[in-house]
């Protein structure tokens, strides 16, 4: 059985983007990428609202682009290694391999992909995230709190829901970004 992680770069606040929509703010240093690449490697796959999925398509043909490190290229092949379902009412056909289309969230559905997935399933996209936390489906909340207060913007979490949870790891960056792991007890 596979464990439902959300996992998101964060501002100090619970931002994913600021007020304008920009998440320049939450680009990784080669410390942080790295540390993303051994947290997806167990990652078999994602569920994403469309517009994250349409941010993620670069990776698709990052390998492509000139100047990458070693890093980028091997997050490429880690994130092209796994499969992709996305949520959506307007995309018709997937843009990237191993990607099909779903038109709503159906949450006997992703409870079911739990159960018969021998690999953890990461859900991304905060509309769609907020979903599977109402739907108690999350079973990992995973952050990389970088060290910024952006005021406002799209919040990382849901208003208006409580889960109790219990810190299982802890990391800290040298860039002073922070990585935290809850499990939904």
């Amino acid at each position: 059985m596979g464990a439902l992680i959300y996992g998101f770069n964060t501002s100090l606040d619970g931002y994913i983007e600021d007020a304008s929509g920009s998440f320049d703010w939450t680009e990784p240093n080669a410390e942080v990428h790295k540390f993303w690449n051994d947290f997806e490697r167990s990652i078999g796959l994602h569920l994403y609202g469309r517009r994250l999925y349409e941010t993620m398509q670069y990776w698709e043909t990052a390998h492509e682009q000139p100047g990458q490190t070693d890093y980028t290229l091997e997050y490429a092949r880690i994130w092209q290694d796994s499969d992709k379902l996305v949520y959506s009412t307007t995309l018709t056909e997937p843009a990237t391999k191993r990607t099909r289309i779903a038109r709503s969230f159906d949450p006997a559905e992703v409870a079911r992909l739990k159960v018969e997935s021998a690999t953890d399933i990461s859900i991304g996209g905060a509309e769609l995230a907020a979903h599977a936390i109402r739907g108690g489906l999350v079973d990992r909340y995973c952050q990389v709190i970088i060290p910024v207060i952006v005021g406002g913007g799209k919040p990382w979490l849901p208003k208006g829901v409580r889960i109790d949870l219990k810190l299982i790891e802890e990391r800290r960056f040298a860039n002073g970004a922070q990585y935290l792991a809850y499990a939904a007890r």
